[in-house]
């Protein structure tokens, strides 16, 4: 079984998660990974495991800047390629670090060089702005979904369409089986916890100890 990501994970959310609060759907975050217009900051590099892709809080404002640009305001994916291009020079956190708008569904911005509001493709100058994404909001969001997943600590559930109605870790969609896989190959509850730092130790305590997972 492989190892997943080596950096330091300050905070990671599933697929699922991050379409609860950013409003990108799992499909279109999965097409994004795979023509590289958006890769999760905590990804394994075999994408055929379950769970391999983890976001970064990060990623979450980043995404949903996106959502707003291309699910709310009908940016064409194209143009917001071209956009991530045009300002690569800021780096991966382009869509979280940067104050962008929305007019006639094109990308805008303040260019520090001149001082103004300019599309950032042609350069011409925005009088209307439409958009402003505020990072405090995603942190009220996340918070609000871990107080709503408090209660399913430590409690194993069975869903009908979730993980084909195996049990799983309450308020997931991440097996028990595969908790319990990692446990048998040696993992300590603390590199399980690395592998899937959403979950707490009583999580983990009550897969290893359920019984019908197989």
């Amino acid at each position: 079984m492989s190892k997943g990501p080596t950096k330091t994970v300050i905070a990671a959310f599933t697929e699922d998660q991050v379409e609860r609060l950013t409003g990108v759907t799992v499909p279109q975050l999965r097409h994004w990974d795979r023509i590289g217009f958006f890769v999760p900051s905590l990804a394994y590099e075999d994408r055929s495991q379950p769970f391999s892709r983890l976001y970064s809080f990060r990623d979450l404002v980043s995404l949903k800047i996106l959502n707003s640009l291309r699910n709310e305001h009908k940016v064409s994916l194209q143009h917001l390629r071209q956009v991530k291009e045009t300002l690569s020079h800021l780096g991966e956190d382009v869509w979280a670090k940067t104050k962008l708008y929305v007019l006639n569904k094109r990308v805008a911005f303040d260019n520090p060089v001149t001082s103004a509001k300019e599309e950032i493709i042609t350069g011409q100058g925005v009088l209307e702005i439409a958009l402003e994404i505020v990072t405090g909001d995603m942190r009220k969001a996340v918070d609000g979904m871990r107080r709503r997943d408090k209660n399913l600590v430590g409690q194993i559930e069975t869903k009908k369409g979730i993980a084909k109605s195996k049990p799983v870790i309450a308020g997931t969609r991440i097996p028990v089986s595969t908790i319990k896989a990692f446990a048998d190959e040696g993992y300590t509850v603390n590199q399980i916890r690395e592998e899937y730092p959403s979950l707490t130790e009583a999580d983990i305590a009550a897969a290893i100890k359920h019984k019908d997972a197989a």
